[in-house]
């Protein structure tokens, strides 16, 4: 399935799909935006069970360009329950295009499981063991995942981040200062190491 969207209807569309929505925002004149086509259309057909393929000409949704701040094409977005996830611009080969959508409709529960997963482990291995309260190790994975989409690493999420990359370094998790913290409190700072 495919839409066709303007600015007349994409807010309706975007928010009320029951699947995740692959948005190509195309213009016409546009070589790129020729290429990446049919290179969407296969995959949309390929994970119809798990998206719909929605096409954007730019020139007839001004304000949804604005809104999202498209000025390049082709741009691609995936949106979920109406909110972007994740996007590129330009053509990218279908491998990587397949792998970028893979990730990125895998189940949000799943990728909370896999990254409790990943710091349990590391716990053991380091002689702790996490948060005993799952509701908290489960916000703080999601605060992780999203600092992850949001800066490309796994900032604790109760650190501030100042956007210097080497001065961040240090809070990437497990940070440098929950060694410190665990034995001193016997906790980490935002509590999903415990001694």
């Amino acid at each position: 399935m495919m839409l066709t969207l303007t600015d007349e209807n994409f807010e309706k569309a975007i928010s009320t799909s029951q699947k995740p929505v692959l948005v190509d925002f195309w213009m016409f004149g546009c070589a790129p935006c020729f290429l990446i086509s049919p290179i969407l259309e296969k995959l949309a057909n390929d994970y119809e069970k798990k998206l719909i393929l929605a096409k954007v000409n730019l020139d007839l949704a001004p304000l949804v360009a604005q809104k999202y701040g498209i000025n390049l094409t082709p741009t691609v977005i995936l949106f979920k329950e109406g909110k972007p996830v994740s996007g590129f611009v330009g053509v990218m080969p279908e491998g990587e295009i397949r792998k970028w959508l893979e990730e990125n409709l895998k189940n949000e529960t799943e990728k909370i499981k896999k990254v409790i997963q990943e710091y349990e482990e590391y716990a053991q291995k380091s002689g702790f063991k996490l948060n005993p309260d799952r509701g908290t190790v489960e916000r703080i994975a999601k605060g992780l995942l999203e600092n992850e989409k949001k800066y490309s690493f796994r900032y604790c999420p109760c650190r501030r981040i100042s956007g210097n990359p080497e001065e961040d370094k240090s809070k990437i998790c497990p940070c440098q200062f929950m060694r410190k913290e665990i034995e001193d409190q016997g906790h980490c700072l935002c509590g999903l190491f415990v001694r």
